[in-house]
């Protein structure tokens, strides 16, 4: 099969990069001829695959770097297109229809959200955000609609889908995947983090800058559950959630440890995963959780919730409920026979979505599409 994957990136730390990364790798690895039109991708993965770079470097907002890289991309498709059985896309990346065309965020649902930066921000950052949103939305809308398939990253995303336009039967869910080496159940020592240890640790991992992430309901709820501390994984600079939780009367519980490159490591350190993000397409730091053999506490709002089933979590109904949260906070750290026994059950189900399967599920269907 020649296949072509259109990316603003293939990196292997990178969100959506990291799905394309592993796309390309098996895809290499099972013999297809593979072509890359990235701004960035792996130094090793560049040398396996043929690689057409998009230079966006030097434009001031992320708008105008992917309306560059549109441009690009559709200049290079326009000579080279025939060349290929299966072009796989991601979003409105680029005004080339895709045969396969993968959502892993929905704009025009995100700007919906009353988290959405332009209520947050009133002001001209704000304005672009809202912008930003309102164009890849109706860009987007159009790209999911040329395409012969859609990828849903989650069930959540597949319903968005739905309220856009996109008829049911040209979407298949395909869940993001997780290394089941890196992260696996055990044991880490909390000292060297700077972590108490003999008390129960909750655990949370995300952009603590923007409210999108929904710290603040956790240091709400963590007011009414005395016993138990949080490790925060994000950059403290610009966050105004150190502030809120020294006015809460939680410095001594809540510890920020700044950007994580270890964060397989820290969760082996806690005992519970709290993630009641208001706005997620398919949280790879979910499933990272899961694997690790940790209970999740997240919210319906969290696009891989429906991964969450009652013997592993808890799943909110509302993200912003400050006293379910603390109940669902207050029940696993107390309970440390049934964190374990949760934490087991989390493992099973992310095993069950290792890269390799993602990646083979991503391939079954570029075939299925080529022989249509």
């Amino acid at each position: 099969m020649k296949l072509c994957i259109v990316t603003h990136s293939l990196l292997k730390g990178d969100g959506q990069g990291r799905v394309n990364y592993e796309v390309a790798w098996e895809a290499l690895r099972q013999g297809h001829q593979l072509t890359v039109i990235a701004s960035t991708i792996d130094p090793e993965l560049a040398q396996q695959a043929r690689w057409v770079p998009v230079s966006v470097k030097g434009l001031p907002t992320e708008l105008l770097r992917n309306l560059a890289f549109a441009w690009q991309s559709a200049q290079w498709l326009g000579r080279h297109r025939s060349e290929f059985d299966v072009l796989k896309v991601n979003g409105a990346i680029t005004p080339v229809s895709g045969d396969i065309n993968a959502a892993h965020f929905i704009h025009s649902s995100w700007l919906r959200s009353p988290s959405h930066t332009s209520r947050v921000h009133k002001n001209v950052y704000g304005l672009y955000q809202w912008l930003y949103t309102a164009l890849n939305a109706r860009w987007e809308r159009q790209a999911f609609r040329q395409a012969k398939k859609v990828i849903a990253v989650s069930e959540k995303i597949r319903q968005e889908l739905v309220e856009i336009g996109i008829p049911r039967d040209r979407i298949q869910v395909i869940v993001n995947g997780v290394n089941l080496q890196e992260f696996h159940p055990g044991k880490a020592e909390r000292l060297k983090f700077g972590l108490p240890e003999s008390v129960p640790l909750a655990f949370f991992a995300g952009d603590i800058r923007t409210p999108r992430k929904n710290l603040d309901t956790i240091l709400q709820a963590l007011t009414q559950v005395p016993e138990l501390h949080l490790a925060v994984a994000g950059q403290a600079e610009e966050s105004p959630y150190p502030y809120l939780s020294a006015t809460l009367g939680l410095s001594q519980r809540v510890h920020f440890l700044g950007f994580r490159r270890d964060i397989a490591e820290l969760m082996r350190s806690a005992d519970l995963f709290v993630f009641p993000s208001r706005y997620e397409a398919c949280t790879l730091v979910l499933l990272e959780a899961m694997a690790s053999g940790l209970p999740v506490i997240t919210a319906t709002t969290t696009g891989g919730s429906e991964l969450v089933m009652p013997d592993c979590g808890r799943v909110l109904q509302d993200a912003e409920d400050v006293t379910a949260l603390a109940q669902a906070l207050r029940e696993l750290a107390g309970n440390q026979d049934l964190r374990q026994q949760m934490g087991r059950a989390s493992r099973a189900i992310a095993e069950r979505h290792s890269w390799k399967t993602m990646s083979q599920r991503y391939l079954d269907l570029f075939e299925q599409v080529r022989a249509a």
